[in-house]
């Protein structure tokens, strides 16, 4: 289960048919303060504040962030153009994420919930006190209206969303959602993330009295009931939050201690050189480096000599969060749909001198869509692992059951040349022959050639080591480099050979499988099928994961699906690091206990009057 953005929808117009009305709903269920994916929640009813906060700290000073690329809309419903970053603090959610639980949520504007044991459908319970910033209550209507709006221009939520078959208004602040089939118990905590937007401002007429539209993208800043709203915007350059002072839910026990911060700012840089210069001259406050080179040769300056630049390594993100990043290979390319071939390309990857020379052997290679967590496969499947697996036997790859999946090591230039020699006979399997100094199709002649589609510079290096090795078995791979809006249209429309990106997973996973690697996503416009994946193995797996009873069971099945995926190949898997490494302007703090599976910045940071006075102030 992921949170903030996750794809999710209900499709109205689709052929599904409701199943019967459960028993239970004629039955008296008791309403929940939150909901656990597997398992008993954290909190008691009643619960103070969560344990990772400083309920006492003080309000105050600017955060000030970057982002790499631009912006072009603030509308987050309609699947039109970029937006900013930070635009989620101007929503609330039905529920609150926990941040040092898997999966658990608590009341938000939703005070309660309640669902019966079947899973078949949900009901949620409105805090009274819920408002717009504009202090106009937050309806019952506004939440089915939300619903619809989303399933309707997001295809991407529509697909999440698919086993949801009525949302409606059954009293004054209730709202119940029914699902097509019993059993997910995810469902729940999925429309519990759903983020409700005003109908009255959206139906109503701009300043320029014209209509607003909900489906095109708008630089009007849009109406919320979150902590923050909408400041100062330079559009495409920067964007400002504000804090509410009057925000109805600031003593709610899911928000002490949280949105410390008066105003959270973002500038947007196109050029990763320049954001990284504009740090270091205190043009914004923090930065999560994820280049290597960066962290090792860029930040050896006097401020961080003295103390007001401070370079941390944290490892809460990883605790919570299986990984996969790689180059993925898109598969509704005839070249790349034979797995021989994207195996080949593996074979083709020098990681470790890519670590070595670039690197500075900070990293480590991905070899599990779970990476870092215990929903990792590992060595053979047996037991229930292996049983669930049984269910697919003849459908999947015969090396899931005979061979743990590795990745190629080449540590010196002999074992470099053993894998590319396996990387040619896996293309001669595939159909291709080497022609001179091309590698050619046997039948048609016609080049294997490639291109990487790049979101900006900052995989040029890797790309450039990558496009050698490939030459020297006969491959041209071509580097494009494109803007961020560019880039996003284009891997929207799968309009790419390969692209380095990935999926981030929780330690809950669920019915975001589907939208990952689920047969009907393969064709859904932005969804998070990169690969173009249709495979009915893997539908059946995310299935056993969906369904899951017990968390044995989750972890065996997960295991099974990473298993498949590896073996697949629609990937060249990565790397990463479990620490994420962040550098910072000395001017804030946080509580002593961080939560278990995120850093918290901004959310249960503060402004350190102290602090920001001994560095001075922000130039």
């Amino acid at each position: 289960m992921r949170s903030f953005f996750a794809s999710v929808v209900l499709c109205l117009t689709c052929a599904l048919t409701a199943l019967p009305a459960s028993a239970a709903e004629n039955e008296e269920l008791p309403w929940r303060h939150g909901a656990a994916l597997i398992g008993a929640l954290k909190y008691p009813e009643g619960f103070k504040h969560f344990d990772y906060v400083n309920p006492e700290a003080p309000k105050g000073g600017t955060a000030r962030l970057a982002g790499t690329g631009t912006f072009d809309t603030l509308n987050v419903v309609a699947q039109k153009g970029t937006l900013p970053l930070g635009i989620g603090y101007i929503y609330d959610q039905l529920m609150a994420d926990s941040l040092d639980e898997s999966s658990a949520q608590y009341g938000l504007i939703a005070e309660a919930l309640q669902y019966p044991d079947d899973y078949s459908w949900v009901k949620y319970r409105l805090n009274p006190a819920a408002r717009w910033h504009d202090g106009t209550p937050i309806t019952a209507e506004d939440v089915v209206w939300s619903f619809e709006q989303w399933t309707t221009h997001s295809p991407q939520r529509k697909y999440y969303y698919r086993n949801v078959v009525s949302a409606e208004a059954t009293g004054e602040r209730e709202v119940k959602f029914t699902f097509d089939q019993s059993g997910n118990r995810e469902l729940p905590k999925i429309l519990g993330q759903l983020f409700v937007m005003p109908k009255h401002w959206w139906t109503g007429t701009n300043a320029d009295g014209k209509p607003r539209d909900i489906s095109a993208g708008t630089l009007e800043p849009p109406l919320g009931s979150g902590p923050y709203r909408i400041g100062t915007v330079v559009p495409g350059r920067s964007i400002s939050y504000e804090r509410v002072d009057d925000y109805w839910a600031k003593d709610l026990n899911v928000n002490l201690g949280k949105y410390n911060f008066d105003e959270i700012r973002y500038e947007f840089y196109r050029d990763e050189t320049v954001e990284v210069e504009a740090f270091k001259a205190d043009q914004f406050d923090w930065r999560i480096e994820p280049t290597a080179k960066n962290w090792m040769t860029a930040y050896d300056v006097p401020p961080v000599q003295r103390g007001d630049i401070v370079k941390e390594e944290f490892d809460q993100p990883s605790r919570g969060r299986g990984l996969m990043l790689g180059f993925i290979a898109n598969t509704r390319r005839d070249k790349l749909s034979d797995p021989r071939v994207r195996r080949a390309l593996n074979y083709a990857f020098n990681f470790e001198e890519t670590n070595r020379t670039i690197f500075f052997d900070l990293y480590d290679r991905i070899d599990s869509y779970f990476f870092g967590t215990e929903l990792a496969s590992s060595g053979l499947p047996e037991g229930r692992e292996l049983e669930i697996l049984n269910e697919v036997r003849d459908q999947v790859p015969p090396e899931v059951f005979a061979e743990p999946f590795t990745n190629p090591v080449a540590e010196d230039p002999r074992q470099e040349r053993n894998n590319l020699r396996k990387a040619l006979e896996l293309f001669k399997q595939a159909g291709y022959v080497q022609k001179g100094r091309q590698l050619v199709n046997a039948e048609t002649g016609e080049p294997f050639t490639l291109e990487f589609l790049l979101n900006g510079s900052r995989f040029e290096r890797i790309g450039l080591r990558y496009q050698d090795t490939l030459k020297k078995i006969g491959i041209e791979l071509t580097l494009r480099p494109v803007d961020s809006s560019q880039y996003v249209n284009r891997v929207r429309s799968r309009d790419f050979d390969l692209i380095y990106t990935g999926w981030a997973q929780s330690l809950s996973p669920g019915n975001e499988q589907r939208t990952f690697w689920g047969s009907s996503a393969a064709d859904v416009e932005a969804s998070q099928n990169y690969a173009g994946v249709k495979d009915p193995a893997i539908d059946h797996l995310i299935d056993r994961i969906i369904l899951a009873t017990d968390r044995d069971e989750l972890i065996a099945a997960t295991r099974a699906l990473d298993r498949v995926l590896l073996w697949h190949h629609f990937v060249v898997p990565g790397w990463t690091s479990l620490d994420t490494r962040v550098a910072h302007w000395n001017r804030f703090s946080h509580p002593e206990q961080l939560p278990e599976y995120a850093i918290g910045f901004p959310e249960v940071w503060w402004y350190d009057e102290a602090k920001a006075a001994k560095v001075g102030a922000p130039n």
